[in-house]
């Protein structure tokens, strides 16, 4: 990943963003319309600039979907705040363990 020539605050071209993460721009766009949280701004003739914070997004989906695994739905629970493997986790557990127990009583009792 080569640093860019632009200042950290600058806005990027999607060709930059693309070119810095190593993502094609048509997966940037894709991503534009399943992720309602990544909106570059637009300017004439569609021309999109990411905001630092935009290009900060694109890194953690891009951490997400490609190395940790999780799927575009993952990601977009993810982003909206629950991550799928930690929702409703403390009701679960209970129930789990009560289950559990009913389990070895019925084999006790045979």
């Amino acid at each position: 990943m080569a640093p860019s020539a632009k200042a950290e605050g600058a806005f990027r071209t999607i060709g930059e963003v693309a070119r810095d993460t190593g993502l094609p721009q048509h997966i940037l766009r894709y991503w534009e319309t399943r992720f309602p949280q990544l909106r570059p701004l637009t300017r004439a003739g569609n021309r999109r600039y990411y905001r630092p914070e935009d290009v900060a997004l694109v890194r953690r989906i891009d951490q997400a979907l490609n190395r940790e695994g999780y799927t575009i739905r993952g990601v977009q629970q993810l982003l909206a705040g629950a991550a799928p493997a930690e929702a409703g986790t403390e009701d679960l557990i209970p129930a789990l363990r009560a289950i559990r127990d009913l389990l070895a009583a019925a084999l006790a009792e045979d």
